[in-house]
């Protein structure tokens, strides 16, 4: 592993996520990223077809920089829809796992009014950090 995740002592565990994490190596930072494909348009509407979409393009960016979703140690969502955010976090998770797989960085998630594409419903910051020596 190339990060580790913080935990302080005594508290209950984090579910789906980090409370911190520590990492030393070469960092790749990733703009707001939002669920259109390579061709810059949405092929859904749904939230987690937008989430899973965003997902796979944090993936693309980190890939072009050398890095994979396990050298994530931070994610910054920005979401138009708590309730939409929340009615499915079964199916979330599913898109979650399917893209990043079973590595929780440190994470936030933001309500905010709207995004500057109109379609978006999801828009996603990404840190990454790949380890010294590392490809």
């Amino acid at each position: 592993m190339t990060a580790l995740t913080l935990h302080p002592e005594g508290w209950k565990p984090a579910k789906g996520y980090a409370n911190g994490m520590t990492a030393r190596g070469r960092m790749i930072l990733t703009g707001g990223l939002i669920g259109w494909n390579a061709d810059c348009e949405f092929e859904t509407d749904d939230f987690v077809g937008q989430v899973e979409q965003t997902l796979r393009n944090v993936v693309a960016v980190l890939a072009e920089g050398g890095a994979g979703p396990e050298h994530l140690v931070r994610l910054t969502w920005y979401v138009t829809s708590k309730a939409e955010y929340l009615a499915d976090l079964k199916g979330l998770g599913r898109v979650y796992k399917d893209v990043i797989g079973r590595h929780y960085p440190a994470m936030a998630v933001v309500q905010v009014v709207a995004l500057i594409e109109d379609r978006a419903k999801v828009e996603i910051e990404a840190t990454a950090i790949v380890p010294e020596g590392a490809a």
